[in-house]
């Protein structure tokens, strides 16, 4: 939205985010890596993850500390032998049997959703919550509940199961960037201290 992306970023970590992504379809591959490798400079800093959407060759070039694929991307095994040993590889899935397939050939993580309706991607396949609490006693990876989360409904996944979220329109679409992912954080570590002491 014509903000600089590494502000941006600079808040969005102030706020208490410790991964970031970069996703991008549009720009340049040259463009890309210019600020990626910018990014991945900013998280270094910030002892922060940064992870690249999609693109192996980017996250390669980058230096990023990991790649995060669909069901259309390269298949898993292949990203693995191209990344260096102790890189991170997350999985977007809308199954059950997608998240067993992406666990056995080694997702370090697994993104689940979307969870509800979302403007970010509009082909999403909205699978809800029920598919978090079903795939919590299916796979012993992480899960990343992803799509339509917001203040209001984080809590509603946390509960679910999801071990992290990923947001973009919650914290892009607001004017207090760093607020915004604040309240985020202290919503979830409320919600997860409330299910532990249950």
């Amino acid at each position: 939205a014509g903000r600089d992306e590494l502000e941006v970023t600079s808040q969005i970590i102030e706020g208490g985010a410790r991964v970031i992504q970069l996703r991008d379809k549009q720009s340049k591959k040259g463009e890309l890596l210019l600020l990626a490798q910018k990014l991945r400079e900013l998280c270094s800093q910030a002892g922060v993850l940064f992870i690249v959407n999609d693109y192996l060759d980017l996250a390669l070039a980058a230096d990023a500390d990991g790649l995060h694929i669909g069901q259309e991307d390269l298949p898993l095994p292949a990203v693995r032998r191209e990344l260096p040993i102790d890189a991170i590889v997350g999985c977007s899935v809308t199954t059950v049997s997608q998240a067993t397939r992406a666990q056995n050939e080694g997702a370090d993580y697994i993104a689940v959703g979307s969870m509800f309706p979302t403007t970010t991607k509009k082909e999403a396949i909205v699978v809800g919550v029920d598919m978090l609490k079903e795939l919590k006693r299916v796979v012993s990876v992480p899960l990343v509940a992803i799509g339509g989360i917001n203040q209001n409904n984080v809590g509603e996944v946390v509960t679910a199961g999801a071990d992290a979220v990923a947001v973009n329109r919650a914290v892009m679409g607001e004017k207090d960037v760093k607020g915004a992912v604040h309240k985020l954080v202290a919503r979830m570590n409320m919600v997860k201290e409330k299910c532990q002491n249950q």
